[in-house]
């Protein structure tokens, strides 16, 4: 993905917006720690907020319409058609899928600190 923002000229144009250091290269290398194997993508803005209120739900109850939006935000970052519609009846899986997700998530936080 990165060699299509730089041959599109997109990189360059958001470090001309954002200026030299928007913070994304220090993100990139901390999700490569994170997940070494599956190079996850950065969350979108829209994304991340989504993320933001989804965390602060404290129902036990994950509603279908949040399924479908957790399935599309795992398999964009993580560049996969794992979660196409995951399955409700395996809370395992669910776990697994929001636990990378808020591992993600927790990077920008720390960030933020």
């Amino acid at each position: 993905m990165e060699k299509i923002t730089e041959k599109t000229g997109i990189k360059k144009a958001v470090k001309w917006l954002a200026g030299e250091d928007c913070g994304c290269d220090e993100r990139k290398e901390k999700l490569n720690k994170l997940f070494p194997l599956k190079k996850p993508l950065c969350f979108t803005e829209e994304e991340y907020q989504w993320m933001t209120k989804f965390r602060q739900n404290t129902n036990e109850k994950i509603e279908k319409e949040e399924t479908k939006r957790l399935a599309e935000i795992y398999n964009r970052v993580f560049q996969t058609r794992r979660f196409y519609k995951p399955c409700t009846c395996n809370p395992a899986k669910w776990k697994e899928l929001i636990g990378e997700l808020n591992g993600i998530y927790e990077t920008y936080e720390k960030e933020a600190n």
